[in-house]
């Protein structure tokens, strides 16, 4: 189940307030800029699926995508627990940065956790197959998979060159949750 929970910058280890319910969820990123969607993950996909069976299989919404928001590059992110660089990629995102272009992920099986810092608030992000995030550029953010990855995310980007980060250097994702692995990790 997708969460939002939203928290004091000064406060990581109480949250202000928790959501559950998506349109509620949406609404309160809204509130900052940020957009969030449910869409449908119709079709199966599992973590460690290749990416390019992931694009085939979501061919028609990343072509939607594309068209009508001017996106230049697609990739995919899909990982397992198992897989072997899992603690470096996690670790590659850990810390607080931007981009200077909207960050714009399409959870098609399992879950990952945005948090965003804006505007003297952290907003931790639970997103799950379905859920659709774009995170405004130069907006301050982190991203965690847990130490047990399990997700597949479709990543657009509008700089053919893909993903590319400007780290903050501070130290706030220290002072906040990590994500516990997804229940279906264990499976």
């Amino acid at each position: 189940m997708s969460r939002l929970r939203i928290y004091d910058e000064n406060r990581g280890d109480a949250a202000l307030s928790e959501h559950l319910d998506h349109a509620e969820i949406a609404r309160e990123l809204n509130r900052v800029g940020v957009r969030f969607e449910q869409w449908e993950a119709a079709h199966p996909i599992a973590p460690g699926a290749a990416p390019d069976d992931v694009i085939a299989a979501y061919r028609e919404d990343i072509d939607h995508l594309m068209a009508n928001e001017g996106y230049q590059a697609v990739d995919v992110i899909s990982l397992q627990p198992d897989h072997p660089e899992r603690a470096t990629l996690r670790k590659k995102f850990l810390d607080e940065h931007t981009h200077s272009e909207d960050e714009v992920r399409f959870f098609v099986a399992g879950a990952g956790q945005f948090t965003l810092h804006i505007e003297g608030k952290v907003y931790e992000v639970l997103c799950e197959a379905g859920d659709l995030i774009g995170v405004p550029d130069g907006t301050r953010h982190w991203f965690d998979m847990s130490e047990a990855p399990y997700f597949v995310a479709i990543r657009l980007f509008t700089n053919p060159a893909g993903w590319v980060a400007n780290f903050t250097g501070e130290d706030i994702a220290e002072r906040f949750p990590r994500m516990t692995p997804h229940a279906s990790a264990a499976h």
